[in-house]
């Protein structure tokens, strides 16, 4: 909750604090935290709105995309927030719908939702455990980071005369 000294013209407060995330879903991905989420943030009055600015940190985990082998890896994601005081006060005009909210009647700022966005957008796009997974055999789902597994690669049907054609060649 916001002091009452808050909401003077360029008021200033610095929070630290640490969030229990349980899992965050970023697309087809789940990510959980092994430990708490260290975070700091800057709260400003602009005057008619509170600008937030900070960080959190923390280790994630999930599931390589390719061999599905757990991952660690650190995050480190931008905290940014914008609430307007009043309820019938103006964002700046460069700003979207999506890009503020209003502060609630109880004058609290609700610092998970800002944490999980700092996250999701520090999440890789697809996460691997090494740029170079080989991932699953499609046939049997060997790892094939581990090596070949001997199965025979299955052929596109699409292709099925050139690999024949390939063959005679080869022979």
């Amino acid at each position: 909750v916001m002091p009452p000294e808050m909401f003077a013209p360029a008021a200033y407060r610095h929070l630290e604090g640490e969030a229990r995330i349980p899992v965050v879903k970023a697309g087809p991905d789940l990510y959980d935290f092994a430990e708490p989420l260290t975070w700091q943030a800057d709260v400003t009055n602009t005057g008619g709105a509170l600008l937030v600015t900070g960080e959190v940190r923390g280790e994630a985990r999930t599931s390589c995309a390719r061999c599905l082998k757990e991952i660690s890896f650190p995050v480190a994601g931008e905290i940014e927030g914008y609430f307007l005081t009043e309820p019938e006060g103006e964002a700046p005009e460069d700003m979207d719908d999506d890009e503020f909210d209003i502060l609630p009647d109880d004058r609290a700022i609700d610092f998970e939702p800002l944490i999980v966005a700092a996250l999701l957008l520090d999440f890789p796009l697809i996460p691997l455990c090494d740029e170079d997974c080989k991932g699953l055999c499609a046939t049997c789902g060997a790892d094939l980071n581990e090596g070949p597994c001997g199965c025979k690669p299955e052929i596109d049907p699409r292709f099925a005369a050139l690999a024949q054609l390939l063959d005679k060649e080869s022979e």
